[in-house]
């Protein structure tokens, strides 16, 4: 496995340090390994996913079914469940790389998404308080994001950095796969005790906490006094052509992707699946993902990490038209799912390998926070958007509109993003 080596070659900004030469045995070794940080921290996010896939598992039906919220009102919160985080994303970004201490802001972020989920059982039935727990929770996740991914990024070498985030992702969606299992069972044995999975979810996100402060290494660089952290110098990165461009498209395709959520509710309406076995629909989408993770962080660093993000929006596209299209039953559930986790296998880590080596690693952090920043905008904006059409105009209209913004959505990114200049390395 790739553990750096402290005898590093001097690198300009934005340029990967490579720690041996690439003809010794040991660095040969590396590009064939991933670095055990990677998997301390796939460990953490594993236990961390199967806490909050329990909560994620059983919402929707929460608070629309027990509730009473309607699909606008679902989709403002459910907005408000990605939008938060885009608030403090750039901040502990900033804070990873200024303090060079990625590991205890990520650290942060995990420790305050655990005891939201006691937070849950206070909310009772107000849709204020429970906005304001969702709010806290997903303030956990933007603060731990961006430091992890950058941990990720700084442990690896450049030729593994698609297979890095593939592993990891692996891991993180293992959890996302027992997440809702672990639900299911819950109310299965105690039916409408949600305050069960909350417990649970806890306990389980603490011992992620734990898992996080003795496994996971940090990682950091000498001070660049010419080049200090600053949040001006993290907005500057938008002045990179390349970077600028993979941004604006991430931000194009994710307001015209719809949540995971309204993925599995379209599911539910269509198929008129019972509510005791609605949080079961993520697990077609988490073993998809859990399959497919590692192959394309793999053909990624083959064949170009752009190009397999873009790839994953089309298979997106398809499950869409599945939704819009006559067929139901099994026909129409199972290739949905599968698809939806080919989307995630595809974009998810890779869209993080990708810009990697295009931003300098004392500002790694704030750069990958500042396009998380976006896409969580985005999502705000496509989860408020999707509701307010169903809301409006009625489910099959409102999935017509899905796709054909989608398949535009698709072209315009193929034309901003520099696929023929991409570099693989």
């Amino acid at each position: 496995m790739y553990i750096s080596s402290t005898r590093q070659a001097p690198a300009g900004p934005g340029i990967p340090v490579v720690s041996e030469s690439s003809d010794s045995p040991s660095a040969a070794r590396s590009r064939a390994a991933v670095a055990p940080n990677v998997l301390a921290l796939g460990s953490v996010s594993l236990v961390t996913d199967i806490s909050s896939e329990m909560i994620t598992a059983v919402l929707p039906m929460y608070v629309i079914f027990t509730l009473g919220l309607s699909p606008l009102q679902f989709g403002a919160l459910n907005g408000l469940y990605f939008g938060v985080t885009a608030l403090v994303r750039l901040a502990g970004g900033h804070a990873a790389d200024r303090w060079q201490r990625r590991k205890l802001v990520a650290g942060s972020g995990y420790a305050l998404s655990a005891v939201c989920k006691l937070g849950l059982l206070g909310a009772g039935s107000s849709v204020p308080v429970l906005g304001a727990v969702i709010a806290a929770d997903r303030t956990g996740k933007g603060l731990r994001t961006g430091p992890r991914d950058a941990l990720i990024s700084l442990s690896s070498t450049p030729e593994t950095l698609g297979r890095s985030f593939g592993v990891h992702r692996a891991l993180d969606t293992i959890g996302a796969f027992l997440g809702p299992l672990v639900a299911f069972g819950l109310l299965l044995a105690t039916p409408d005790r949600y305050d069960t999975v909350f417990v649970a979810s806890f306990g389980i996100a603490a011992f992620g906490v734990v898992m996080l402060a003795l496994l996971v290494r940090d990682r950091t660089q000498a001070v660049d006094r010419e080049n200090p952290v600053s949040v001006d110098a993290a907005l500057r990165l938008l002045l990179m052509p390349r970077f600028r461009r993979v941004c604006i498209a991430a931000l194009l395709l994710g307001v015209v992707a719809l949540s995971d959520a309204f993925v599995y509710l379209l599911l539910q309406q269509r198929l008129d699946i019972s509510a005791e076995y609605f949080p079961l629909l993520p697990l077609g989408t988490t073993a998809s993902y859990l399959l497919l993770a590692v192959p394309f962080g793999q053909l990624a660093d083959r064949v170009g990490r752009i190009r397999v993000f873009v790839g994953g929006y089309v298979a997106l596209l398809c499950a869409y038209l599945m939704l819009f299209g006559p067929v139901g039953g099994v026909v129409l559930l199972l290739p949905t799912l599968a698809l939806h986790g080919l989307f995630y296998a595809a974009t998810d880590g890779v869209l993080m390998a990708a810009v990697g080596p295009m931003l300098p690693a004392h500002l790694r952090a704030s750069g990958m926070a500042l396009i998380q920043t976006g896409q969580s905008l985005a999502l705000l904006a496509s989860s408020v958007l999707f509701g307010a059409a169903w809301d409006r105009w009625g489910l099959h209209a409102a999935i017509a509109a899905a796709v054909v913004s989608l398949a535009a959505a698709i072209l315009a990114a193929l034309w901003i993003l520099p696929l023929a200049k991409e570099s693989k390395a």
